[in-house]
């Protein structure tokens, strides 16, 4: 951990620039983030949101702030209970198995559990409050047992998403007595069939925005420091948030807005369940490490939009970690004891070259996170830094000596897993998790691997070299590596 960065900036979608940040609170930073809507499971390009913000945590958390971070289960909405009934089940049952789901899959990605996770259903004290609030203040009206937020009572709205009220047309139908097109609902009136619960205007049950305006006044506050999301949540949603908080609050709702960049398909089309091209979290993590799907995030600034190619993306994301590992491992086999600077300049200018980035790395990483949180221009140092370490580890003295030159080296991958959450793993857990993961898609196990391997060793003893190579070219051939050393053989899978 280190001090707090003193000259972190921050992009905010409602400011439309980047910003000095500095919280409300000296020292601690309020975070709400919206979460899922759980009528069906978590895909790639949700994750995408969820491991960026994981990441800007772990990074603010690095630096010596306290982060109070949040993020919401909407379990009751109109996709629920339509799921529901496509599915002839109860409409909180198919939320809560989706929730556990959402939370099992979360974890397998090595994500931090938020500070508080509240959900729409638990939170309906706090919705109708803010309703009744808004109801008071002249900004929202009841009608046939729903109730109204209405948008021209909110000059300021279209500030955030720059949308014009004279142009809007709400997606909730216009029924119920609506004044304005625009008008959205903040409570509807009951239908049978669907959840609903007892309130000032009759039964029923939140609509979808004033939840998180809701559960973010009740867990962090009337204003909080940073909220955040995915680029297409700024309008109607994040518009609407900001349109109710702020006039039942009369003051600002949220001072930065952090919006990242969707997960498109190869045709540029959004990934989503609604379009049925999403491709499921479970799904990629059996086939794939955890951190190779983090590093795929993280490869491009958060807000830019990220292609996706099923064919190439995590086989790439894949070997760029797998370069990042190596070096770690080559680094950790050197050895001496000489200084580092004599050391460097007897090796020659790779060694000099891997001193100076690894000396270099801390100031460079927090450079470009401090920067508007440049994960992209973070990675570019690091990959610097790996490709310095493994073209010393060619030199044929540095295994003995260049230990002192590559020790910075090994501080900046302890500091690269603890600010972005890549490198968690030993090198033998990291081989191991992509021999599980990996082999079966090539139609092998360990076992019929290492089977081989055992009849080439005995090759070898009995001096058959040309069955020795053979059963090498055949285990080549499909994607295995074997490498010799002293201790015998060992082998890894091709990436």
């Amino acid at each position: 951990m280190s001090s707090q960065p003193s000259a972190l900036r921050l992009y905010s979608t409602l400011t439309r620039s980047v910003q000095p940040f500095e919280p409300i609170e000296p020292g601690n930073i309020t975070l709400y983030t919206c979460g899922m809507t759980v009528y069906d499971d978590a895909h790639v390009g949700h994750a995408k949101v969820f491991t960026v913000t994981d990441t800007f945590v772990r990074y603010l958390r690095h630096r010596g702030w306290k982060v109070e971070y949040v993020r919401n289960f909407t379990d009751v909405d109109d996709k629920i209970i339509a799921r529901a009934a496509e599915r002839g089940e109860p409409p909180m049952e198919l939320a809560e198995r989706h929730i556990a789901n959402f939370l099992r899959d979360m974890d397998a990605l090595g994500l931090l559990r938020p500070d508080h996770q509240p959900r729409v259903s638990t939170s309906i004290p706090a919705i109708i409050e803010l309703t009744s609030k808004l109801v008071e203040r002249g900004h929202a009206y009841p009608s046939e047992g729903s109730v109204w937020f209405h948008v021209p009572s909110h000059t300021a709205y279209g500030k955030l998403s720059g949308q014009k009220v004279d142009e809007l047309r709400s997606a909730d139908a216009d029924t119920g007595g609506k004044r304005h097109s625009a008008d959205f609902a903040l409570w509807k009136a009951h239908k049978p069939g669907e959840p609903h619960w007892e309130s000032p205007w009759g039964p029923g049950r939140p609509g979808w925005h004033i939840e998180c305006s809701a559960m973010c006044a009740e867990t962090l506050g009337e204003t909080i420091d940073i909220h955040g999301g995915g680029l297409d949540l700024v309008f109607p949603h994040h518009e609407n948030e900001v349109a109710q908080s702020e006039c039942a609050h009369g003051t600002t709702y949220a001072r930065f807005w952090m919006h990242n960049g969707l997960l498109n398909m190869a045709n540029g089309q959004k990934m989503g369940k609604s379009l049925g091209n999403a491709i499921g979290v479970k799904e990629i993590l059996e086939q794939f490490p955890a951190e190779a799907l983090r590093l795929y995030y993280l490869q491009v600034h958060y807000r830019s939009p990220l292609p996706w190619d099923p064919d190439t993306a995590l086989p790439e994301a894949l070997g760029m970690l797998a370069r990042l590992y190596e070096a770690r491992e080559v680094a950790e086999a050197m050895g001496g004891e000489e200084d580092a600077d004599n050391a460097a300049r007897s090796l020659g200018a790779d060694a000099m070259r891997c001193l100076e980035l690894g000396r270099g790395f801390r100031d460079a990483l927090y450079g470009a996170l401090d920067d508007d949180f440049n994960t992209a221009a973070a990675l570019g140092h690091a990959f610097e830094l790996a490709r310095a370490v493994n073209r010393l580890g060619n030199h044929k003295k540095a295994k003995r000596r260049a230990g002192p030159v590559v020790a910075p080296a090994l501080e900046a991958f302890a500091l690269l897993a603890d600010a972005m959450g890549l490198l968690q793993l030993s090198t033998a857990a990291f081989q191991q998790e992509i021999r599980t993961k990996r082999l079966p898609l090539l139609g092998l196990s360990e076992d019929d691997v290492n089977a081989k391997l055992r009849a080439r060793t005995e090759a070898r003893i009995d001096r058959d070299w040309a069955k020795a190579d053979a059963i090498r070219d055949e285990l080549e051939a499909a994607s295995i590596v074997v490498m010799d050393g002293d201790g015998g053989s060992e082998w890894r899978v091709r990436l």
